[in-house]
C-alpha cells in the first residue's frame, strides 16, 4: 500500500495538494498546481535522495515526503516533512501509516531530527504527530495568512536517534 511515487502519481498528488490549497490552512499557498508541477517536484525530491511516498490501494489517496529544513550545512541532518491525505480517505490511518514509513526512511537515511510546521489550529495533525512521538517546541504567532485571517505556526520535532554527536 505504501510505495515510492512515480511520475504517473502526479495527477493524484496534484489533486490532493490542490484540495488542501483551496479548502484548508494546511498549505499556505494560494495557487494550485498541475500534474507537470508535481512531476517535477517528485523528480527533484527523488534526485536529491529524498523520498516521496504514496498510499496506493487502487489509486493514490495520500502522500508524504521530506526535504531539507534549512539550506545551511549545519542543518543537513534535519528535515521538514509533509503528509497529506485526500479528504475522502482521512481518519482511516493512512496519514499515520505514511508518517511511520517516512520516519523509518529518515532513520535509515541517518537523519537526526524531523520537523513539522503545522498551522496551530490544526488539532488533528498536531495530535497525530504527538501520538507518533513529536514534541511541540514553539508557536510563532501570526507569521502567515490565508482566507483573510492571520495564521499561527506550531513547530513540532521528533528526535530520530540518540547519538550524542553528529
Amino acid at each position: 500500500m505504501i510505495r515510492s511515487a512515480t511520475p504517473a502519481d502526479a495527477p493524484a498528488i496534484a489533486a490532493i495538494y490542490n484540495h488542501a490549497v483551496t479548502h484548508t490552512t494546511a498549505i499556505w499557498n494560494d495557487a494550485t498546481v498541475d500534474s507537470a508541477n508535481r512531476t517535477a517536484w517528485i523528480q527533484a525530491r527523488q534526485n536529491a535522495g529524498m523520498p516521496v511516498l504514496v498510499w496506493d490501494r487502487g489509486g493514490v489517496c495520500g502522500y508524504a515526503s521530506y526535504g531539507p529544513w534549512r539550506a545551511f550545512d549545519g542543518y543537513r541532518l534535519t528535515v521538514e516533512h509533509s503528509v497529506y491525505v485526500a479528504p475522502q480517505a482521512q481518519g482511516g490511518g493512512i496519514g499515520r501509516a505514511l508518517m511511520q514509513a517516512l520516519i523509518a526512511r529518515a532513520r535509515a537515511d541517518g537523519l537526526h531530527v524531523m520537523v513539522a510546521g503545522i498551522e496551530a489550529q490544526n488539532t488533528a495533525s498536531i495530535a497525530l504527530h504527538e501520538r507518533l512521538g513529536f514534541a511541540q517546541t514553539g508557536i510563532m504567532p501570526q507569521v502567515g495568512q490565508k482566507f483573510g485571517r492571520w495564521l499561527d505556526l506550531a513547530f513540532l520535532q521528533l528526535v530520530l536517534d540518540d547519538r550524542a554527536t553528529p
